[in-house]
């Protein structure tokens, strides 16, 4: 029964971990580009509209900034 226990309370941290790390990797990219976007309110609304953008093509993580800066310069406000 002890095993039991600890195999348990062992799955359900390891599981509780990853479900902050991905909340975390969320929040850090919709910081990102709420901070590429700037301070108006409609640019902002746009950059989350390319965020989301970005997830359906799967964009890595590693190109995000990249590919959000490229965006940003087809903004239809500018």
């Amino acid at each position: 029964m002890d095993y039991f226990i600890i195999a348990i309370t062992t799955v359900a941290g390891l599981g509780f971990h990853a479900w902050l790390i991905v909340r975390f990797r969320r929040w850090a990219d919709r910081d990102l580009a709420l901070s590429i976007a700037g301070s108006d309110p409609d640019k902002r609304a746009w950059m989350l509209q390319r965020l989301a953008e970005a997830k359906t093509r799967k964009v890595k993580r590693r190109g995000l900034q990249e590919w959000l800066e490229h965006e940003v310069k087809h903004y239809p406000g500018v």
